[in-house]
């Protein structure tokens, strides 16, 4: 998948999930370039899509904020993306030798942590 692409559906994401609330400034071009180690016109094509998508909003002279628009992730992007961060973790396992039964173990183990976690912060 094009870096592009993949900077758009993380902020897309950060967005939908509420870890960027709305109004809340998002790195100017250079800034997101320098730290992701992409070049500017690339975050520069990220941003204006994000914009024609209602994602963020651009604020000229001031900076880039994110769009009142509400986000949401359509089920189908929900399960890739989750299946995507899956099959790597699948992957790690198989390289380590951990068995199927102690992954899935560990994946409800962690799950039932972030559930706990979310419910108390709530």
């Amino acid at each position: 998948m094009p870096i592009y692409r993949q900077i758009i559906d993380q902020i897309s994401y950060q967005v939908a999930a509420g870890v960027l609330k709305e109004g809340d400034k998002v790195p100017s071009v250079r800034e997101l370039a320098a730290k992701l180690a992409v070049n500017q016109n690339t975050i520069l094509k990220v941003y204006n899509e994000l914009c024609r998508a209602n994602v963020l909003r651009i604020e000229r002279g001031d900076g880039t904020y994110v769009s009142s628009g509400k986000q949401t992730i359509a089920a189908a992007q929900r399960k890739k993306t989750v299946s995507n961060v899956l099959r790597e973790a699948a992957v790690r396992a198989v390289h380590l030798d951990v068995s199927l039964e102690q992954a899935k173990e560990l994946l409800e183990t962690e799950y039932q942590a972030i559930k706990s976690a979310r419910n108390k912060s709530e």
